[in-house]
């Protein structure tokens, strides 16, 4: 009884909150939207439980780049894809737009006070740290370990296939890619050995295996009540509820974060005992903790932080990955001509770097240009991270590259917006941007990016202009690593096999849980699948 009306006492004060605010405020009411199916629950169900973007895609199509819409309990939320507003937000404000409430409190449930789940000062002194780690000469060093993981998932596909007895199998892609790239996370970052490739019943694997889907999958109306809920409580009750109370979707991450914590632990002691003895190794933990001893006391990294540090890696630095190289294989498996074409030149350029006596390194990729432009299209088709959640400091004025048309008619070249509000800034709306890729940017097309089809007067990714990365302070601090690995993974299979639709094809869903990750339209509840037909490549031309 106490806590049914304690329940009650929250919502009365919410809605006298909103209503306080719609009448106290900078109005964006004004602005053109779509209708709410719902007064409690407002568009969030249409956003949440449609495939990821598509309906992104829809109200970008009926309203343009800034959308008014509503989120429970009748509050108003910009849905944004306009660019130069995107790069005001990210770029130009510094943190003058920070994490809500209630997702900051559920990253850090999930990853710990780590760059995910940290905002403002806090951020920037530990990006600061962590950047020695992630620099171009490191990242391209790590090259040779992508190609030997690619290469020793590619030798158990070809044994699958021979043990079939014929040229050809069916695999699932993302649970195969998945257990590759966190070998990669393994020995890359941790100088570690993960195993996953070689032990399906590795417990880490298991925990790792859908714990973003199991996290945010299949949202019912409940969940999406509850978060927007949190997202008025301050961040510490948040974080109290994400941690303590026995909220089912958050037991699969507070599972990781009890089995990850002995192997963090000891793993940094050794790179702090190899750093004194003067044995420090090139992983990316190893020079993070050479930085940050070298940092001044009041700007390192506690060690609850940099244990933080290592589950981020983890988490974003396979499950990105894993989920992009699948929807890129996907692309490959529909457009037979672009996969064929791509592997006439790894092959050429496989013979070239051969007959020189070397192996295949991130210069290399550089001066392959088809395979750049499909690393690119795929990053853009399908962008892994597809919406970005955030909320005004201040009173503020949002610049447009397009201005937009009211609901009474007026021409806004800019837009006027509330200490508080909650902005939902669109990656897939925008990568689909036609002004910037193009009429046909619904289209997965690679020749875009070879004949001079994209342009842009504003800068706002850090990958050819892309916003599946961010950008500015806040973006996606791995980014050449994601590129690199992906560019391996690509070169390693197409050399070695060809891609090709099941009867399940047409049945592939772009689920949307925080990560777009695939599934099967029938099968959601079975979590992450992309079942994929292969055959060993002709080699004739060799």
């Amino acid at each position: 009884m106490i806590l049914l009306t304690a329940l009650w006492i929250l919502i009365s004060s919410i809605i006298a909150h909103l209503v306080y605010k719609r009448w106290s405020r900078i109005s964006i009411t004004n602005i053109r939207g779509p209708q709410p199916h719902s007064i409690l629950y407002g568009n969030f169900p249409e956003m949440l439980e449609g495939q990821a973007g598509d309906i992104d895609f829809k109200w970008q199509e009926e309203f343009g780049d800034v959308v008014r819409i509503k989120a429970p309990f009748g509050e108003d939320r910009l849905l944004l894809s306009d660019p130069k507003a995107l790069q005001y937000i990210y770029h130009a404000s510094g943190y003058g737009f920070t994490k809500t409430s209630g997702r900051l409190a559920v990253s850090q449930t999930i990853f710990g006070p780590g760059l995910v789940g940290v905002d403002g000062d806090i951020h920037r002194r530990q990006r600061r740290v962590m950047m020695p780690g992630f620099g171009t000469p490191e990242i391209k060093a790590f090259v040779p370990i992508f190609f030997t993981h690619a290469g020793k998932m590619a030798a158990k596909w070809r044994d699958i296939i021979s043990g079939n007895g014929g040229l050809s199998c069916t695999v699932d892609v993302p649970s195969w890619t998945s257990r590759a790239t966190l070998d990669i996370i393994g020995q890359a970052a941790f100088d570690y050995d993960f195993g996953a490739l070689d032990d399906t019943d590795n417990i880490l694997t298991k925990i790792v295996s859908n714990i973003v889907f199991d996290t945010f999958g299949l949202p019912t109306n409940k969940a999406i009540l509850s978060l927007s809920l949190m997202d008025f409580l301050p961040f510490w009750l948040s974080r109290f509820i994400t941690k303590s109370l026995p909220i089912s979707r958050l037991s699969h991450a507070h599972k990781l974060n009890r089995l990850t914590g002995t192997v963090s632990k000891q793993l940094v002691k050794e790179k702090y005992d190899a750093l004194i003895d003067g044995k420090s190794n090139k992983d990316i933990m190893s020079l993070l903790v050479k930085a940050n001893a070298s940092q001044n006391p009041d700007t390192r990294l506690s060690e609850q932080e940099l244990l933080a540090q290592m589950i981020t890696i983890i988490m974003a630095g396979h499950e990105t990955t894993s989920n992009s190289l699948s929807w890129a294989l996907l692309e490959l498996a529909k457009h037979p001509e672009i996969q064929s074409k791509l592997r006439d030149e790894i092959r050429a350029k496989e013979r070239l770097v051969l007959s020189r006596g070397g192996s295949l390194t991130a210069t290399d990729f550089d001066n392959m240009p088809y395979l750049t432009a499909v690393v690119k299209e795929s990053l853009r088709f399908h962008p892994v991270s597809y919406n970005v959640f955030r909320v005004s400091e201040k009173d503020d004025v949002l610049p447009l590259l397009k201005p937009i048309i009211t609901k009474d008619g007026k021409v806004m070249y800019e837009v006027p917006i509330p200490k508080g509000l909650q902005i939902i800034s669109s990656i897939a709306a925008y990568n689909r941007n036609k002004d910037i890729f193009g009429e046909d940017s619904s289209v997965f097309n690679p020749d875009r990016w070879l004949c001079d089809n994209v342009k842009s007067s504003v800068s706002i990714g850090m990958y050819a202009n892309l916003f599946t990365f961010s950008g500015g302070g806040r973006a996606c601090i791995g980014w050449r690593f994601a590129v690199l690995e992906l560019s391996a993974f690509v070169v390693e299979l197409l050399n070695n096999f060809e891609f090709s639709l099941t009867d399940k094809g047409d049945s592939i869903r772009r689920e949307a849980c925080f990560v777009m990750t695939p599934t099967l339209e029938g099968q959601r509840e079975k979590g992450t699948q992309m079942p994929l037909n292969i055959r060993i490549a002709s080699r004739e031309d060799m």
